[in-house]
C-alpha cells in the first residue's frame, strides 16, 4: 500500500495566492475535513495492523492439531468392540450371566 500524503502533509500544506484564486475559507474547511478522515483512516489502520499481529501471534502459539484416527484406520470395527465387551461381561459376571 503506497500512502502519499498523511494529516500532516495535508495541514501543512500552503498554496499560492492568486486574485483570481478558490476562496481560502472553503478551502481550509475542506482541508479540515479531508484530515479528519485521515486521522480517523491512520488510526483504523493502526488498529487492523495491531489485531493482524496478535492473530498472527495466536496462530504461531496454536498447538497442531493432530487429526484424529478413524476406528476404522485403527483396525476396530463394531464387531471388534461388541467381541471386546463380550469378554468383558462375561471377566465381570462370570457364570452369573448364564444363570
Amino acid at each position: 500500500m503506497d500512502i502519499k500524503l498523511t494529516s500532516k502533509m495535508i495541514l501543512e500544506k500552503e498554496f499560492k495566492k492568486n486574485f483570481k484564486g478558490y476562496n481560502v475559507e472553503e478551502v481550509d474547511s475542506f482541508l479540515d475535513e479531508i484530515i479528519q478522515d485521515y486521522e480517523t483512516f491512520e488510526k483504523a489502520m493502526a488498529q487492523l495492523r495491531e489485531e493482524n499481529r496478535q492473530l498472527k501471534e495466536e496462530i504461531e502459539n496454536t498447538p497442531k492439531r493432530q487429526p484424529v484416527a478413524s476406528a476404522a484406520a485403527a483396525g476396530t470395527t463394531n464387531f471388534d468392540i461388541l467381541k471386546r465387551l463380550s469378554n468383558l461381561e462375561k471377566h465381570v459376571f462370570g457364570s452369573k450371566l448364564y444363570e
